[in-house]
């Protein structure tokens, strides 16, 4: 995985409530919205509903499990693949745009696929190459529609940008407050927040000493707390 920004890592922890809980207790994932679900909740997100971005990442966790299967070969870690797979996926719901025509079911599988790959790419597991001018649809007037296309679309405004900057301090604030200095030394780690490349939790595992199912144990525990935090 190839070092998360804040903002990801804020995404990330903005679903985790949902995700942390399945992969964890082992739930069946919940069952995909219909077509007309889909559209409501989407229409929703686009006016600003929250919580309607919780519900369609939820509601689309199966993809996750499904691209991940096709990487059981590759000698990955299952959970690792899971939690990459899972960012891939709030990425695409966040940068989803109803105009271009595209089912979202495709896009958010490619946005996981394209997660899992650069991270395969970066622990040189495989060595294929991930473009973005791959094509990913066609719009409304029959043009063919790329994953960069749709992600240069996704431009927020100054407002959004300013509200993601105090949301990333509020983050950081948090870390400080209430995880101990073990469990934050494993999220900044894991999730590359010191500025370094992410590591796996068997690399980690190794560097503290500790079995991989304990650095699993430690953060779970960490996310659980920083979600419910920023939830509040």
């Amino acid at each position: 995985m190839l070092a998360l920004s804040l903002s990801s890592f804020w995404l990330f922890l903005q679903s985790t409530v949902f995700v942390v809980g399945y992969i964890s207790n082992n739930q069946l994932f919940p069952e995909p919205l219909s077509t007309e679900e889909e559209k409501i909740y989407l229409q929703k997100l686009k006016e600003g509903y929250e919580e309607a971005r919780n519900i369609l990442i939820e509601r689309n966790l199966r993809l996750v499990a499904h691209v991940c299967k096709k990487y059981a070969s590759c000698k990955v870690d299952q959970d690792d693949l899971i939690s990459i797979g899972t960012i891939g996926l709030i990425k695409g719901i966040n940068s989803f745009e109803v105009s271009k025509n595209v089912k979202l079911s495709t896009y958010v599988s490619r946005c996981i696929d394209n997660e899992i790959l650069m991270h395969l790419r970066s622990i040189k597991k495989i060595g294929a190459e991930v473009s973005l001018e791959d094509t990913i649809g066609k719009d409304k007037d029959d043009n063919v529609v790329t994953l960069q296309d749709v992600l240069e679309n996704n431009e927020k405004n100054i407002e959004e940008e300013v509200d993601l900057k105090m949301k990333i301090k509020k983050l950081y604030i948090k870390m400080k407050e209430v995880l101990k200095d073990r469990e934050k030394l494993i999220i900044e780690m894991r999730f590359g927040l010191d500025g370094k490349k992410p590591k796996t939790q068997n690399q980690i595992a190794e560097m503290m000493g500790i079995s991989r199912s304990y650095v699993s144990r430690i953060e779970t525990k960490a996310i659980g707390k920083l979600a419910k935090e920023i939830k509040e």
